[in-house]
């Protein structure tokens, strides 16, 4: 994983996960390593990666579009090759911008994890008495047809 380059969602992997993030990548290494925090960081180093190259292809339209710089120099076809490069940089970006994010989003709380509750549901059970009033002779039979 990517520690060394920085990504613009640290301070909220951070943030989320209560630790700098030297700390984090110790504690994903270790053997009770939380699969979210390991997802993470892996989403993080993609990130770092993606942003990377984002700002080197920057970087390089920018230096062949120097005023400075001769104009017998300059391509288009080397600027438009650059531009499918930056496209495709900024769409990865965006996706794992995008995942991380949405990661973040939904980790549970980084306090102590609550226990679920159980709860037992009693029973009642109960003999009632037999009925003081008699039952009618005919109860739930049916009736008889009349002619």
């Amino acid at each position: 994983m990517s520690r060394g380059k920085s990504s613009t969602l640290d301070a909220d992997l951070e943030q989320v996960f209560g630790n700098p993030l030297p700390e984090l990548y110790e504690a994903a290494a270790g053997p009770d390593a939380s699969p979210a925090l390991a997802r993470a960081l892996e989403l993080r180093s993609f990130l770092a990666l993606t942003e990377e190259q984002v700002a080197r292809v920057r970087d390089r339209v920018h230096a062949d579009m120097d005023p400075d710089r001769d104009m017998g120099e300059l391509s288009a076809d080397r600027l438009r090759f650059d531009a499918q490069w930056l496209e495709a940089a900024l769409d990865a970006r965006d996706g794992y911008r995008a995942a991380l994010g949405e990661l973040l989003r939904t980790m549970p709380s980084p306090g102590p994890r609550a226990r679920p509750v159980r709860t037992t549901q009693l029973r009642v059970t109960a003999t009632l008495p037999p009925s003081a009033a008699p039952v009618p002779p005919r109860a739930g039979a049916a009736r008889a047809r009349r002619p």
